[in-house]
Formats: structure tokens, C-alpha cells, sequence
């Protein structure tokens, strides 16, 4: 496969409704705003969606969901220095060749030659160990409400035996629920060919990022986000004719104009067409 040519940017937008797109664990689970009350999705949390319908659709992926792991390693260095599922002990013990550890890890995991790694490992008795950064060509930011978002917050009761025989009910326990009720939220991201040159990131490899981004959500549900409450409305694409880009990535984004509805309008960039993709 050849390594990505052409630099790429897109966008994304997306709508919530009736839903936790993105609980602050330190602010009781609450969706995400910031300061000016915007809801926020972090690049984090997209992240963590994409890796999910990655590893879905057949792709090898090294950081794994508690909840999706196929490989039954306990942590991600197990993975790492597994000689089934990962690199090897050998990979990552004290003077080990750092470069053909790292292409080794970028021809391995999907996620990895897309959006970077750390590998810090200290293997058996090597203090220390090999420290390993590898900077991926994807990048993604936080996705924002267009305007503020409006919070309801419910409050709730188990009231089930979760200890003991279950021939005497415990007290109920109070708890609450968060949702934003209605919110068109909009992210960005570029892909850039000078980094996946040297992760090994193809034309293929974004082909499938491409792919997957209008499916977002799919398989994604919870009792947070009920089926059909998160939504990919618009995915825009913009692959450019050279390395370095026709124009800023800052300028392909501003050309993107995205109403309250969800319905978007592009302002034209010369010889740089728009692909715009609809939601799953």
C-alpha cells in the first residue's frame, strides 16, 4: 500500500438529542460544556469511537475498551509485549531498536499509524526500559454545540438486592441522569502525508477512516445515548493536490457554514472540492 500522498482535511457534524454525548466524570457525569455553556464532545471521546468501529470493521487496534477487548490482554503493555497478540518482550527491552520496534507497531495496529502512540515500558529487569513516541498523521478536535446546550437533569432510584439472598430488599439508592436535550455539535480534523510517511499511513488506510466517520454512532448505544439519540448529520472531505495543502487547514474549515437545523453550505475554494458525505 502506498503511503498517503495528499493532504486531507474534514469535518464533521453531528446532532444529539435526548442524550449524554459526553459525561464529565469530575462534574457528576454531566455532558461536557464549556465556560460559555457550548457542549462539548472531547477529541478524546471521538477517538475512542472511531478505534470502536475500527475494531469492528476487522482493523487491529491497540488501545482497547474494557468492553470490546478481543485478544484478552489485561493492559496495554501486556499487548504490547505479548508474543501472540503484540511485539514481544524483545520490542521494548533496553536497547532495543527503537525505529523497528515503532514501524513494527504502526504495520500492526490501525490506531497506532493514525494517531500515535507512547510506548514506555520498563521490560523485566531493564530500569528504564525503551521509550517509544510515535506522532500519527490524524488529528481531531473537540466538537462544540454551535450555541449553548440545554441540560435536564433527572434524578433516579435503584431499588434492587444487590447484596445478601435477596429475601430482604436494600434501601433505595438515589442517583441522577443528564441529558442535552437538543445540539448541533461540529468537529474537524486533518490528516497529514509528512506524518504518515512515517507511521506508513496509506491512501487506503484513509479511505477507511473516510468510510467509517458517517458511522460514527453506530453500535454505540447506551442507557446515556439511546439508539437513533446521537446522529452523524454531514461528513465534509476535502483531499487536496499536494503534501503541504492547497490552502490552511484553518481556512478549509471556515469555509464550512452550518446552520442551527444542521444543514450546512460550503464556500467555494478554488480547485479544492468539497465531498460531502451523509450520516449512516
Amino acid at each position: 500500500m502506498s503511503t498517503l500522498q495528499n493532504k486531507i482535511d474534514f469535518a464533521l457534524v453531528l446532532r444529539v438529542k435526548h442524550a449524554n454525548p459526553n459525561g464529565d466524570p469530575l462534574n457528576g457525569n454531566r455532558p461536557r460544556t464549556d465556560y460559555g455553556g457550548l457542549g462539548e464532545i472531547t477529541d478524546v471521546c471521538l477517538k475512542r469511537k472511531l478505534r470502536d468501529r475500527l475494531q469492528e470493521s476487522g482493523q487491529a487496534i491497540f488501545v482497547q475498551s474494557d468492553d470490546r477487548k478481543t485478544d484478552g490482554e489485561t493492559s496495554l503493555r501486556n499487548r504490547a509485549e505479548s508474543a501472540v497478540n503484540g511485539l514481544g518482550k524483545d520490542a521494548f527491552k533496553k536497547g532495543a531498536n527503537k525505529d523497528a520496534t515503532a514501524k513494527l507497531a504502526c504495520e500492526k495496529w490501525f490506531d497506532v499509524r493514525a494517531f500515535g502512540q507512547v510506548f514506555a515500558f520498563a521490560s523485566g529487569s531493564d530500569a528504564g526500559g525503551v521509550s517509544i513516541p510515535i506522532r500519527g498523521p490524524v488529528t481531531i478536535q473537540s466538537a462544540f454545540s454551535l450555541e449553548p446546550v440545554s441540560i435536564t437533569s433527572t434524578q433516579i432510584t435503584k431499588s434492587v438486592s444487590g447484596e445478601g439472598d435477596g429475601s430482604k430488599r436494600s434501601s433505595d439508592t438515589m442517583g441522577m441522569k443528564h441529558r442535552v436535550d437538543h445540539g448541533i455539535y461540529v468537529t474537524y480534523g486533518s490528516i497529514n502525508p509528512q506524518l504518515a510517511e512515517r507511521t506508513g499511513f496509506s491512501n487506503a488506510d484513509a479511505e477507511t477512516l473516510k468510510a467509517l466517520l458517517p458511522k460514527l454512532f453506530e453500535n454505540d448505544a447506551s442507557s446515556a445515548r439511546p439508539d437513533g439519540s446521537m446522529e452523524v448529520v454531514k461528513v465534509i472531505w476535502w483531499e487536496h493536490n499536494c503534501k503541504s495543502g492547497q490552502y490552511s487547514s484553518a481556512k478549509v474549515h471556515r469555509s464550512v457554514k452550518v446552520d442551527l437545523d444542521g444543514s450546512i453550505t460550503i464556500d467555494a475554494l478554488p480547485d479544492l472540492q468539497a465531498q460531502v458525505i451523509d450520516g449512516f
